[in-house]
């Protein structure tokens, strides 16, 4: 039995770090939108194809074309057990578009999961936030520092750069933006008895098992756990 998940949460809650663990924990394959649009137009997909006329132009692509993306990459076989979408939907159009596109396959989203998290820790953890140059192994000043100052864990590196958007200004806007446009989605699900939370602001091992509880609640004979 598959698994398909949202994992919702403001910029920095970690999403993509549970998803990733999640992904390795339970067979399921993690989904980003961005990847699976360039993914399509490097595959000259037909919705790929109108994908990478728009981005051309500049333009956004529509949600019907992101949702035609989703449904290709679903259809796959590696997604037998099931996905873990992460960023997406951001806005209740694209919430029930999602629900449309699953229940014309005759899937469903088993879990909705917000990543609750306080907003004056976020705009900490992401301005803390920088990564090696060389391997991309990530760090934080406070929380996560490598073991040796200046000197990548993982590669030996010793040219860190930051995200130019992973400054205090910049979190804060990112933060209004999620509070304004993706958080009213969360009262939609809350009414399909979809919705379920976690303490984004645990310790990273204690919010897998926190998620991991969840999925395992509805993980069946075929979900690898």
């Amino acid at each position: 039995m598959a698994v398909n998940i949202v994992l919702l949460g403001p910029p920095g809650a970690g999403k993509g770090t549970q998803a990733k663990r999640l992904q390795d924990q339970f067979g399921l394959i993690q989904l980003s939108t961005g990847d699976m649009l360039r993914a399509a137009v490097a595959a000259g997909t037909p919705v790929g194809v109108k994908a990478k006329a728009i981005m051309a132009a500049g333009q956004l692509v529509p949600d019907e074309i992101v949702i035609g993306v989703i449904a290709d990459r679903i259809a796959q076989p590696d997604a037998r057990n099931g996905f873990i979408l992460d960023g997406f939907p951001r806005t209740v159009p694209q919430a029930e578009a999602l629900d449309k596109m699953l229940a014309q396959k005759g899937l469903r989203l088993d879990h909705v999961i917000e990543m609750k998290v306080d907003d004056g820790a976020l705009v900490e953890r992401i301005s803390g936030r920088f990564a090696c140059k060389k391997c991309g192994a990530g760090y934080h000043d406070r929380f996560q520092p490598p073991k040796r100052a200046g000197v990548c864990d993982n590669c030996g590196g010793t040219e860190f750069v930051r995200r130019a958007d992973d400054n205090a200004e910049t979190v804060k806007k990112r933060l209004d933006e999620y509070h304004a446009k993706t958080a009213p989605i969360l009262p939609y699900y809350r009414a399909k008895g979809a919705l379920k939370a976690v303490d984004g602001m645990a310790e990273i091992d204690a919010v897998t098992a926190s998620l991991s509880a969840i999925l395992r609640g509805a993980a069946g004979a075929g979900v690898r756990a």
